[in-house]
């Protein structure tokens, strides 16, 4: 529903050179704009949010207003300054920016309902890293760990596959990690050509040889434990098949999978849980250090036909429950595991379990079955609440399709997770607020300087992780090291102290 309006007072000019029109008619409806920010609450330190109108436009003006401070900028993007966004966000700084969009079209301009991006006082990690890699199943030429500052548009390479690989000789690279969002302290692997873990620790790089004849695999899926130089992974064999009907077009399981704790002083390797009929994954630190969280199914193949072809056709059986163990840091000691959360109970699947800084809350995705829920449309986040033991559905932040791979800011109140919520194939970064009781904020997308980018942009973000600065060795650096020999670990039958 529209209404004529007529501005008696003079027509504005700020900012951009852009300008209010004197003469619009009023919609009660809310713009349609990309990326979608209306109502959405952002960190007091985050980068200029930039938009742009859907459809056909001719022209557009946005005012954006808080306190004494105002922005009035146009054109086909709405980009504030960015000197400007940050006075703008300081005074709006537990409260709200008012947004006003006027439209052009036809020569007749419409002003749509105001929106508002609330601020919260709660600051944001500076920055995070990802990797990027195309959506395609059986290649990875080209991929690279990026690091993104979350206060300007500023991003850069960690490391760049090609700078080892080429062609036949591919190298995949993933499963970046840190101790306690210190860039000083993380890992990746590098598989396949000149493979092998890299570990960079206060300065010094190694590139390590994980495998053993003792332990299932290589490390896999890492956690740092908070101060120890201690890395719990889990070890996996791996396998992917297509389907040829179902909406999720591809599936990766385990047919085996085990826990085991790397020594980064000692270089020792050891078991922590190999059953042979349980299916262990994606570890995850609590943050006293004293409680270790994971993910298992149990699985007891029938031994009719070779394990990979069983396991393909009972891929629908795997369900994914939440567990701990007990830790004690003086002794190095892992107690029994303890069920958290059973999720096979109600016919589901849970996997990354991911607890707040605080303890409090556990964040995990769930879906019907399975353990690599980024494939899976119907995946969601949950939270469970580790006081009271209730777990719920994170309605507030999920969409209809794939939400997966989260992270916790280091002050607990932000979360940055993989969405597919825009077109079902290319995962994107989105975050959102988290207050005191586990309640999420409509979530955003990572900001770009031209709104548009992340359409336009044919890779996948993967595994977003927080830091609370930048990774500071260089690509080449990292390169030298991978080109060397691979240290072979010492495998041990239980931790040293």
């Amino acid at each position: 529903m529209k209404k004529l309006v007529l501005l008696t007072a003079a027509a504005l000019l700020v900012g951009c050179g852009s300008k209010i029109p004197q003469n619009f008619s009023e919609s009660d409806e809310l713009p349609d704009i990309y990326p979608d920010y209306a109502n959405v609450t952002v960190p007091v330190n985050i980068a200029p949010l930039t938009f742009e109108i859907e459809g056909k436009a001719d022209d557009m003006v946005a005012r954006l207003t808080a306190g004494n401070e105002e922005i009035i900028c146009g054109g086909k993007n709405v980009q504030p300054d960015a000197d400007e966004w940050q006075r703008l966000a300081e005074s709006a700084k537990g409260d709200a920016i008012k947004v006003e969009v006027y439209v052009e079209k036809d020569d007749e301009w419409t002003r749509f309902k105001p929106f508002n991006i609330y601020v919260s006082p709660d600051s944001i990690d500076p920055y995070i890293s990802y990797r990027l890699i195309s959506p395609s199943y059986v290649t990875y030429e080209e991929l690279t760990i990026n690091q993104r500052c979350l206060e300007n548009y500023e991003e850069s390479v960690i490391y760049d596959n090609m700078l080892c690989s080429e062609g036949a000789d591919g190298q995949c690279i993933n499963c970046h990690n840190y101790q306690q969002y210190d860039p000083d302290r993380m890992q990746f692997h590098a598989r396949q050509n000149l493979g092998g873990t890299v570990i960079a620790c206060d300065g010094k790089i190694q590139k390590i040889n994980m495998g053993n004849d003792s332990i299932l695999s290589a490390g896999v899926y890492p956690t740092w434990h908070p101060w120890l130089k201690l890395i719990v992974y889990s070890t996996n064999k791996t396998g992917q098949i297509f389907h040829s009907v179902d909406p999720n077009k591809i599936e990766v399981f385990d047919t085996e999978s085990d826990l085991i704790a790397y020594d980064v002083e000692k270089n020792e390797v050891t078991n922590i849980e190999n059953d042979p009929a349980e299916m262990e994954c994606f570890p995850f630190w609590a943050p006293d250090g004293k409680t270790l969280y994971y993910c298992s199914a149990h699985f007891e193949y029938r031994d009719t036909i070779e394990k990979g072809k069983e396991f393909i056709t009972r891929t629908e059986e795997l369900k994914y429950n939440l567990y701990k163990k007990s830790f004690n840091p003086e002794t190095l000691q892992f107690g029994p595991r303890e069920l958290v959360f059973a999720a096979d109970s109600v016919d589901k699947s849970a996997t990354l379990p991911r607890i707040s800084p605080d303890g409090r809350y556990l964040m995990f995705t769930l879906a019907k079955y399975g353990i690599f829920h980024i494939w899976h449309h119907d995946a969601d986040l949950w939270m469970l609440d580790l006081q009271t033991g209730k777990a719920r559905n994170m309605e507030e932040i999920n969409s209809p399709d794939t939400e997966s791979y989260h992270s916790w800011s280091s002050n607990g109140r932000w979360v940055v997770f993989s969405s597919r919520r825009y077109d079902g194939n290319y995962t994107r970064p989105f975050i959102a607020h988290i207050d005191s009781n586990g309640r999420g904020s409509k979530p955003f997308e990572l900001p770009c300087a031209n709104p548009d980018y992340h359409r336009q942009f044919l890779k996948c973000y993967n595994v977003p992780e927080f830091m609370r600065g930048p990774v500071t060795i260089k690509p080449q650096q990292f390169a030298d090291a991978i080109k060397q020999d691979a240290k072979p670990v010492k495998y041990v039958g239980r931790l040293n102290k």
